[in-house]
């Protein structure tokens, strides 16, 4: 069985009464909840809560999920919503610009995290991560980190593929500038 016919059984079976079910979701997506949030926001006690506020989310609108897209999808788009009202909530939130870059994935900007070899240094890239705007932060994370397309990115924000490429090429641009400030 695919991973959409598992969460279809799973969903139907908790529609009809079976707790556990419910409960091989939770287990099947907190963590994947709990690093996006955290990415997202770079504090443990707030992602937390964005867990808890996205299984309940999950819990109490289940019944609407109609499968248009994966539940994962769907997961991850509740994740960032909350994350980024979160943001907004507590004034992080900061304006920037949108400019289309052209070709800008030939440089080779691809995966950069994928070689984190000390918490030193993650806790370095959160920090950084932690200094770009919410859209710039949320498309570079979930590039990076959760290896998604940019097709799968936009399902999941609704925004354009253009907007997205830009958005993360000013991530990186940004990031790789500030590495190469602080020597790292």
């Amino acid at each position: 069985m695919n991973l959409k016919t598992d969460d279809y059984e799973l969903i139907k079976d908790f529609l009809d009464g079976n707790e556990q079910s419910f409960n091989l979701l939770v287990r099947k997506y907190q963590e994947r909840i709990y690093w996006h949030a955290r990415r997202m926001l770079g504090d443990h006690d707030d992602a937390d809560e964005i867990v808890q506020q996205v299984l309940m989310v999950m819990y109490t609108k289940i019944n609407t999920f109609n499968f248009s897209s994966s539940l994962y999808t769907w997961i991850y788009r509740i994740t960032s919503t909350r994350s980024l009202n979160l943001l907004k909530k507590r004034r992080i939130k900061r304006i920037f610009s949108f400019s289309m870059i052209e070709n800008f994935e030939k440089h080779g900007y691809e995966n950069i995290i994928e070689n984190i070899e000390s918490l030193e240094t993650f806790n370095k890239m959160e920090k950084l991560l932690m200094k770009l705007p919410n859209k710039q932060r949320e498309v570079f994370i979930l590039r990076n980190f959760d290896d998604l397309s940019y097709d799968e990115i936009s399902k999941i924000t609704g925004k354009t593929v253009g907007a997205l490429k830009a958005n993360y090429f000013h991530a990186f641009r940004k990031i790789k500038e500030q590495m190469e400030k602080d020597g790292f």
